[in-house]
């Protein structure tokens, strides 16, 4: 039994302002609407405080929303050991807009005792991706409470 897939699972729906033990996560605010092992999807709103002068959502968002729901995804492999992102690759395909809703997704490929190897992915409503990205994390030596 994995009890963080589970309390994922029972979280579906919520914002994550009221559920994520991540600061940052609680200001991108999404809402998981999937839980599976191994992966994790979320809607988030674009807001105003999300974009740069050019009026369409910062990259540093897009890369903060797959970083923080990758992160959320290796949590719920059910690890005692916190896992942190050595290196994020990502392309930025499309412009997201304030008020846009969008569809984040992650995906663990390799889940190793020291290394985890994972992919995630931005879509807008039409099915636009946004940004996607790769991403390894590593086994720190801090262990979640």
């Amino acid at each position: 039994m994995n009890q963080m897939l589970d309390f994922f699972k029972s979280n579906i729906g919520k914002p994550f302002r009221e559920v994520s033990p991540s600061p940052f996560g609680r200001w991108l605010n999404g809402t998981l609407i999937a839980v599976e092992e191994g992966s994790l999807t979320a809607e988030f709103i674009v807001r105003t405080d999300m974009c740069n002068p050019g009026g369409i959502m910062h990259g540093g968002v897009a890369t903060g929303i797959m970083d923080d729901l990758i992160g959320m995804t290796v949590f719920a492999s059910g690890s005692q050991i916190f896992y942190s992102s050595v290196n994020l690759n990502i392309d930025f395909l499309f412009a997201a807009k304030p008020d846009e809703k969008l569809i984040a997704k992650s995906k663990i490929v390799r889940m190793g005792k020291k290394i985890a190897h994972a992919e995630g992915e931005i879509r807008n409503e039409a099915g636009q991706i946004i940004a996607k990205c790769t991403t390894n994390l590593v086994a720190t030596s801090n262990v979640i409470k």
